[in-house]
């Protein structure tokens, strides 16, 4: 699976993406993670990316040009581009479960006061990573390839580890423990002692609907319109 991050801070999204998990996962071959300097794009000697927005305003706004020329550079012909926006769709894990059936991703990082709203015309979504604003979308771009690269076999080793996680199925997940079997006074649960793996799964799934309508009634609330869990 291949992955492109359009930004003009490249060095923001280098780093992160190239160390640990992500890093070893892309040195063995399961996923290819390029970075593209929207710059290079950039009109005239000094490689202008902004300018002034219509109708004035605060700040400065990405050119329409500078950034289709930058999508249509990555896209390729299977690529499937995404545009980092806090007025996009909010970023969950089912959005990371279907990304992660693409071949290849383009993920394109805002800056300044935003895009040229013309860009939206030339890519295939908006995702944001919550109601919030940062100063670019790198940040989110390097969440949202972790998300999803975590999905793509061979990324893990173990890729049994991204079925078991919160919201896979939509829960959070169990409480885990290891050594010390006692720390403070506080005892490992008996049942994760026992050997009895059905009695460790039906424990695990209880822990994790307790954990979920405790912390995340939102999250309950919503998986008990889906599956028609009954409300106690």
């Amino acid at each position: 699976m291949r992955f492109d991050v359009l930004t003009l801070h490249p060095d923001m999204v280098r780093g992160p993406l190239g160390a640990s998990i992500l890093g070893r996962a892309t040195e063995r071959g399961a996923i290819q993670v390029e970075v593209g300097d929207m710059r290079e794009h950039g009109i005239g000697r000094h490689r202008t990316v902004d300018d002034t927005p219509y109708g004035g305003g605060a700040g400065m706004v990405l050119r329409v040009d500078v950034v289709v020329g930058a999508i249509e550079a990555a896209r390729g012909e299977h690529g499937h581009v995404v545009l980092l926006s806090p007025q996009g769709q909010r970023f969950t894990q089912a959005h990371a479960q279907r990304l992660a059936t693409r071949e290849h991703l383009v993920f394109v990082c805002g800056h300044y006061e935003g895009f040229d709203a013309r860009v939206e015309a030339h890519v295939d979504e908006m995702l944001s990573i919550g109601d919030f604003v940062v100063t670019g979308g790198e940040v989110a771009a390097v969440a949202m390839v972790d998300a999803v690269a975590r999905l793509v076999p061979g990324v893990l080793g173990n890729d049994q580890s991204a079925l078991d996680e919160s919201f896979a199925d939509g829960l959070l997940e169990y409480p885990q423990y290891t050594r010390p079997r006692v720390f403070r006074d506080q005892e490992v649960p008996e049942v994760l002692l026992s050997g009895h793996h059905e009695r460790i799964d039906g424990w695990r799934r209880e822990q994790a609907e307790a954990r979920t309508r405790r912390r995340r009634p939102d999250l309950w609330a919503a998986r008990a319109i889906d599956v028609d869990v009954p409300e106690e």
